[in-house]
C-alpha cells in the first residue's frame, strides 16, 4: 500500500471518481490513498499527474479522460477548467441536483446525526435554464503584454484568466467590459497592479435588477477620482441605453483584496437601482447585499413563508435580516415582524425598504441579534414570539445565538442556510431537547457550483402529560 511518501510530485497515476469534495472536485482512491482531482465527476476513469501530497490525501492535476461518467457534459463555457467560478459544468445538470440533494441530506446524518425518516424532504427546486441567473457580478482589471485585460480570477490565485462573458452572468455584462476597455484605451487609464499598486481601474462591478431592468455600474478605482468620468459615463449611456439607471465610482486605495472601499461617489443617475422580489419592492445599492439569484430567491423566500405557517396573527423575528428581504416578505402575512442586523448600513436600506412598499408591521434594530432581541424580551417591549427565522453567514449560528433563541422558545424556527455542514452542526443544539426537525427542501440557488441553499422549518416537541 503507498503513502505519501511513496507518490512523488509528477507521477502519473490512473484514478476512478467516486465522490465529490466540497469544492466540487472530483474524488478517488489509489490502494487507500485519497486524491482530490478538478475538472472530473463522479463516474469517470482518469489518468492524472501527481501535484501534492499529505499523510493520506493528496491532489493531482486531470491530464486525460480514460473513460467518461454517463453524467458527464461539454462544458458550455470555454474557460470553465482555468477559471476559479463554475466548479460543476462538466455534470449533467439533473445529476448535479442530485449531488446537491444528497449533500445536504448526508451532512445532516453526518454532522447532525439526523435520523431523516421522520422529515419530510421534499424534492430539490433546480432551475429551469441554470444559466445567465446571476443580477450581479464583480469583474477584476488587470495588465498583460502591456495591455488593460479584465476576466475572472484562476482559482485560488489571483491572475485573471482573459474573459468577458461568463454565462451564469448577464448577457449586459459583456458589453459593459468592452466600453469601459474601449474607455481606458482611448484615454490612457491604466488598470491597478497589485505588485506595486500602481494604476487606477481595480474592478467593474455590475448589478441588474430582473424584474425592472435596471443596471448599475460601479468603478472601483485607485484614486479620487477618475479623469474623463464624464467621457465614461456618455460611453455607458450609448452602449447601454434607457436601462442604465445608476454610475458610480468606488474608491478603494488600500493594499487588500477587499473589492470595495468605504466611499463612493455617483456620477450619473441614482444612488440604487430598483427590484422586486415578489411584490416587494427593494433599493439596491452598489454595497448592498442581495441574493445573486432573484428567481430561486422568490422561491427560496416562498418556501420559507410556507414553513413559518403564518396566519396573521404571529410575532416573527429575523435574526439576520440584512436590507430586509426576507423581513418584508413575511411582513404581509405576519402581525409584526422585528429584524436584526450588525451593519448599520443595511438596516437603513431596511428601514427604506419598508418605507418605499408601505409596509408599516416592522421594526429593523442594529446590534447582535442576540442582544437585541433579550433586551427587548427583558424590558417587556416584546411578550411571545411566535416565530425565529436565521439567514446567517456561511459560518452558521454562534453558541450564544442558538441559546438565546432555545431561551426565547418560540413555537416555529426557520432557517435559511447557505453552507450545509453548519446547517446541521446548529440543527444538532437546537433539536437536542426542545425541538424537532420537521421539514427540508433544498433549491439550487447557486447553478453549476458545488454550493447551494436549503431550508428547514423545527417545531417544539409536543410535552406528553
Amino acid at each position: 500500500m503507498k503513502t505519501d511518501q511513496n507518490y512523488k510530485k509528477g507521477e502519473i497515476i490512473t484514478v476512478d471518481i467516486t465522490d465529490f469534495g466540497e469544492n466540487g472536485e472530483g474524488i478517488g482512491k489509489t490502494d487507500a490513498f485519497t486524491w482530490f482531482i478538478k475538472d472530473t465527476v463522479i463516474g469517470d476513469k482518469v489518468i492524472a499527474k501527481v501535484m501534492k501530497t499529505k499523510k493520506s490525501y493528496g491532489y493531482a492535476r486531470l491530464e486525460k479522460i480514460v473513460e467518461e461518467s454517463p453524467d458527464r457534459v461539454r462544458a458550455k463555457c470555454p474557460v470553465a477548467r482555468s477559471c476559479g467560478g463554475c466548479t460543476l459544468q462538466s455534470l449533467d445538470y439533473r445529476a448535479e441536483l442530485r449531488l446537491k440533494q444528497n449533500k445536504v441530506e448526508n451532512h445532516l446524518k453526518r454532522i447532525g446525526g439526523f435520523d431523516l425518516s421522520n422529515v419530510e424532504i421534499e424534492e430539490i427546486i433546480g432551475m429551469e435554464e441554470p444559466y445567465r441567473y446571476r443580477n450581479k457580478s464583480q469583474f477584476p482589471f488587470g495588465r498583460k503584454n502591456g495591455k488593460n485585460i479584465t476576466g475572472y480570477f484562476a482559482g485560488r490565485t489571483h491572475s485573471i484568466v482573459e474573459f468577458d462573458d461568463c454565462i451564469i452572468g448577464i448577457e449586459e455584462n459583456k458589453t459593459v467590459l468592452k466600453t469601459v476597455l474601449e474607455f481606458m484605451e482611448k484615454y490612457r487609464v491604466d488598470a491597478y497592479n497589485e505588485e506595486d499598486t500602481s494604476g487606477i481601474v481595480r474592478h467593474v462591478l455590475i448589478r441588474k435588477g430582473f424584474v425592472t431592468g435596471e443596471l448599475m455600474v460601479c468603478v472601483v478605482i485607485n484614486a479620487d477620482n477618475l479623469v474623463y468620468s464624464r467621457e465614461l459615463v456618455e460611453s455607458l449611456c450609448t452602449a447601454l441605453g434607457k436601462d442604465l439607471q445608476s454610475v458610480s465610482l468606488n474608491i478603494n486605495k488600500k493594499n487588500t483584496n477587499v473589492i470595495l472601499g468605504d466611499r463612493t461617489i455617483t456620477i450619473y443617475g441614482r444612488e440604487y437601482i430598483e427590484d422586486y422580489i415578489g411584490d416587494v419592492k427593494f433599493r439596491i445599492s452598489p454595497q448592498s447585499f442581495y441574493q445573486v439569484n432573484p428567481v430561486q430567491t422568490k422561491k427560496l423566500y416562498g418556501k420559507a413563508l410556507e414553513y413559518a405557517a403564518l396566519t396573521g396573527e404571529e410575532t416573527v423575528w429575523d435574526m439576520y435580516c440584512g436590507i430586509g428581504t426576507i423581513s418584508l416578505f413575511l411582513a404581509k402575512s405576519a402581525k409584526f415582524v422585528y429584524g436584526v442586523e450588525i451593519v448599520d448600513a443595511a438596516i437603513q436600506n431596511a428601514r427604506e425598504n419598508a418605507k418605499i412598499n408601505n409596509i408599516e408591521n416592522v421594526k429593523f434594530f442594529v446590534g447582535k441579534a442576540e442582544e437585541i432581541i433579550t433586551g427587548e424580551y427583558e424590558n417587556g417591549n416584546i411578550r411571545d414570539i411566535d416565530v425565529i427565522v436565521v439567514d446567517p453567514p456561511r459560518k452558521g449560528l454562534d453558541k450564544i445565538a442558538i441559546d438565546t433563541m432555545l431561551k426565547l422558545s418560540p413555537k416555529r424556527i426557520v432557517y435559511v442556510s447557505c453552507d450545509s455542514s453548519t446547517l446541521a452542526r446548529d440543527l444538532k443544539l437546537l433539536c437536542e431537547k426542545e425541538y424537532e426537525l420537521k421539514k427540508l427542501t433544498v433549491v439550487d440557488q447557486f447553478a453549476r457550483s458545488y454550493h447551494t441553499e436549503s431550508v428547514v422549518v423545527m417545531s417544539k416537541v409536543e410535552q406528553t402529560k
